[in-house]
């Protein structure tokens, strides 16, 4: 199992998939009971998002993975480093706060966002590396990253919102 997606060639078997369903349904082929055909839309529709969205797809692998460990082995996949993350929560956002009270905010929004951005995709890179070694000690290290990812995720969505307001005040 790969972590990378070809998003590109996802999106195409995805609406080849959807044109099917649909035309399946239109010419009302039998070949599922008419109730699942809209609950198979649904399961494809939420495939898609799940694959496409980076953050998602590797929830679910490490849901996946640990579906497929031991109870024993999961015993030991905790919370550990949630609260680096709430420290690290509160220093992002006031750098954010701090970033708007400044003489030039929309500059200093944009300057944090860069920020986040680069943090984000050194992160992103380091879990493709671990999800291609499956390992336990990696899975772990990849649920710690994906929990960054998030906080980086919630906090670039806060910048962006206060951007935009920001120029809306222009």
């Amino acid at each position: 199992m790969s972590f990378a997606v070809d998003v590109s060639l996802l999106a195409e078997r995805y609406r080849s998939i959807v044109r099917w369903l649909r035309t399946e349904a239109l010419l009302g082929r039998e070949t599922q009971d008419a109730g699942e055909r809209p609950q198979s839309l649904g399961l494809v529709d939420e495939a898609y998002r799940t694959l496409a969205d980076p953050l998602a797809r590797a929830r679910y692998l490490c849901d996946l993975y640990d579906r497929d460990r031991q109870p024993a082995e999961s015993a030991g996949s905790g919370a550990g480093g949630r609260g680096s993350s709430l420290m690290e929560q509160i220093e992002l956002e006031e750098t954010l706060v701090a970033a708007t009270n400044r003489s030039d905010p929309a500059g200093a929004v944009a300057k944090v966002l860069t920020e986040l951005a680069e943090r984000s995709a050194a992160l992103d890179k380091e879990l493709h590396a671990l999800f291609d070694d499956p390992s336990p000690e990696n899975l772990s290290a990849a649920r710690e990253i994906l929990r960054q990812l998030e906080l980086l995720s919630r906090c670039r969505r806060d910048a962006e919102d206060r951007q935009a307001v920001l120029r809306s005040r222009d």
